[in-house]
């Protein structure tokens, strides 16, 4: 059920709230990607920890996930991860969509079969 304050009026103001928010951060970004190196050492490390956050998630909803994953055995999550990676490196360019559809499809024939 939704609040009272946030019907009628008060949910399109504070969508509109939310989306001038949103593109006031975007503009600050605009303005401020001229003056950032992206050579420097910070930027380097905010890539680095990124990319360690993203790999963590993963390999968390890999072996701890929650929700319908948790029903899939722990061998064909990592089978079927192996299989997308072996995609992904059996030719460097451009291979992300086809490995990420290779993981997509063998996990939905796994939940067909199953």
């Amino acid at each position: 059920m939704i609040n009272a304050s946030l019907q009628g009026w008060g949910l399109w103001i504070a969508l509109a709230g939310a989306t001038i928010g949103t593109y006031f951060c975007r503009a600050i970004g605009v303005l401020l990607a001229k003056k950032i190196n992206q050579d420097s050492e910070i930027f380097r490390w905010l890539a680095a920890v990124t990319y360690a956050m993203v790999a963590a998630l993963v390999v968390r909803m890999i072996l701890m996930p929650i929700g319908l994953l948790a029903t899939v055995p722990v061998w064909i999550r990592i089978l079927i991860c192996v299989l997308s990676i072996g995609v992904m490196v059996s030719r460097p360019t451009r291979r992300l969509v086809p490995a990420l559809m290779t993981g997509t499809l063998l996990m939905l024939a796994y939940g067909v079969m199953r």
